[in-house]
């Protein structure tokens, strides 16, 4: 078995960047690494991870040309489970889909309070 186990995750995520933070050349080493310790994080003991974490950077032209320049962060991931505790997997993955989003990290110890800032009409 090239996968060196009876199942194998494989997931796909896209998330936009601001141009700024597309143009850094270390973000897709940052990505990467995210998925990593998200996993180490919930304790989704795995093997044979693989992927790409991909900066593209666009610009528009023709009718296009009036659009700013954009940029988008992908992660297609590939790893083994060493165990059959599923759920750690599926955690870890939506952690990564979460810091993608922009959301911090958060420990499972810490409770997030709700926003009561007042609203003005």
């Amino acid at each position: 078995e090239a996968w060196g186990g009876a199942f194998r995750v494989v997931c796909f995520a896209q998330a936009p960047l601001e141009t700024d933070i597309g143009l850094d050349p270390f973000i897709a080493d940052v990505a990467w690494s995210w998925l990593i310790d998200a996993l180490e994080l919930r304790g989704a003991h795995h093997h044979s991870s693989s992927g790409t974490a991909t900066k593209v950077l666009s610009t528009g032209f023709g009718e296009l040309a009036g659009q700013s320049d954009g940029a988008q962060l992908e992660v297609r991931a590939s790893w083994t489970p060493a165990d059959l505790d599923f759920a750690a997997h599926v955690e870890g993955w939506s952690d990564l889909v979460c810091q993608l989003a922009g959301l911090p990290p958060t420990a499972d110890a810490v409770s997030l309070l709700p926003d009561l800032r007042a609203t003005r009409d």
